[in-house]
């Protein structure tokens, strides 16, 4: 069954060029795990959230897909100081 997650990411003003430039390179490393099916990086119309959208195959290669990516050296997916408020994260099942 596919499965997706859609993440709201909230950087300050200040950071959101960098954290759109993470977040598509987090995109990026996730297309590259099998099963993924589609990674992108989009902007909320009213500017106020960087949003990224990723589906799968399956729960099993979205669980493996995310622990790569987490694993990945040098790819920048902490929340910190630089995000103004935590993010928020929807996992998605297909009907």
């Amino acid at each position: 069954m596919k499965v997706g997650m859609v993440a709201y990411h909230y950087p300050h003003a200040e950071h959101r060029a960098e954290f759109v430039a993470r977040v598509e390179r987090v995109a990026e490393e996730f297309r590259r795990t099998p099963g993924c099916l589609s990674a992108d990086c989009w902007l909320a119309a009213d500017g106020d959230a960087v949003v990224s959208i990723v589906q799968w195959e399956s729960a099993e290669a979205s669980a493996a897909s995310l622990a790569a990516v987490q694993a990945t050296p040098g790819l920048d997916v902490a929340y910190d100081e630089r995000e103004a408020r935590p993010r928020e994260t929807v996992r998605l099942v297909a009907p």
